[in-house]
């Protein structure tokens, strides 16, 4: 028990004589919580400013949300900063390491600052926006938003699709939405015995009747080739690129049903194979 009395009678002697350094640092430690806490929400407050003032001034959502988010880290960054200054780290020791550090880890993560290089390009040159469709590299979808290290996409089907920035740059982007206008294609087959002025005049004079395809930018209907089991023809219109899937379907089904009226076949791949009866040579007595 004399041991216990004598321990707490030096420890309160040790804080008597310290009680100076012992304040400084719960003051120095109070500060940086505030300070850290202070960062996050300015941080947090002058990104979302930074977004809505972008937006309100028709600057495209992909930029607004990259440009804010990099702001938002650079706040966290310097206040990270303060808070290791205000409970007495050397930053200037700590800055050193953590160049030394962050070579590593750039070392380590080529991956990841190729995809932050890439993004940093999808934002300065702008491709694609958000709301556009297209197509990266095999994955079709809406986009949704550009982030630092990768792009988020919803299929037709409602999925979504994160795909990292730099396999977009590496690929092709085809974007389908920027144009107000699309080219359709359609490709229709029929039998070798078919009258090829009788199958432009029904094909075009359904072309013809449908109000939603740009007539004044051409039509084209031509036999595009002779396949092994039907001859081709080529059907190209022009569209918005709103009516373009479903103009296709419509024309596709009235020539078909167009082609059946008039008893046009529609082959099918096929192979034909003649028997011959072949007598064989009398074998010699």
């Amino acid at each position: 028990m004399e041991e216990f009395n004598t321990g707490l009678e030096q420890a309160g002697n040790w804080v008597a004589t310290h009680q100076n350094l012992l304040l400084q640092y719960a003051v120095n430690i109070v500060a940086a919580l505030v300070i850290l806490i202070a960062g996050v929400v300015i941080a947090r407050l002058v990104s979302g400013t930074i977004n809505k003032l972008m937006i309100s001034r028709s600057i495209d959502s992909t930029v607004a949300d990259f440009l804010s988010a990099l702001v938002r880290y650079g706040i966290i960054a310097f206040t990270l900063i303060a808070v290791l200054s205000r409970i007495g780290v050397q930053t200037a020791s700590v800055i050193a390491v953590l160049g030394a550090a962050g070579l590593a880890v750039g070392l380590a993560l080529q991956g990841s600052l190729a995809n932050f290089a890439a993004g940093v390009l999808l934002v300065i040159f702008r491709p694609f926006r958000t709301g556009e469709w297209v197509d990266l590299g095999g994955v079709s979808g809406t986009v949704i938003q550009v982030q630092i290290f990768s792009t988020t996409l919803r299929t037709a089907d409602g999925k979504i699709i994160v795909v990292p920035n730099g396999k977009i740059i590496a690929d092709n982007i085809i974007n389908s939405s920027r144009e107000p206008d699309r080219r359709t294609e359609i490709i229709v087959g029929v039998a070798y015995d078919a009258d090829i002025d009788v199958v432009k005049k029904l094909l075009g004079d359904i072309v013809a009747a449908d109000n939603r395809i740009q007539h004044n930018k051409g039509v084209t209907i031509r036999l595009n080739e002779m396949a092994a089991s039907s001859l081709n023809f080529v059907v190209w219109v022009w569209t918005t690129n709103g009516d373009a899937p479903v103009v296709y379907w419509d024309l596709l089904e009235r020539f078909k049903r167009a082609l059946d009226e008039h008893r046009i076949g529609i082959p099918y791949p096929q192979m034909d194979v003649h028997l011959h009866n072949v007598q064989s040579a009398k074998q010699p007595e």
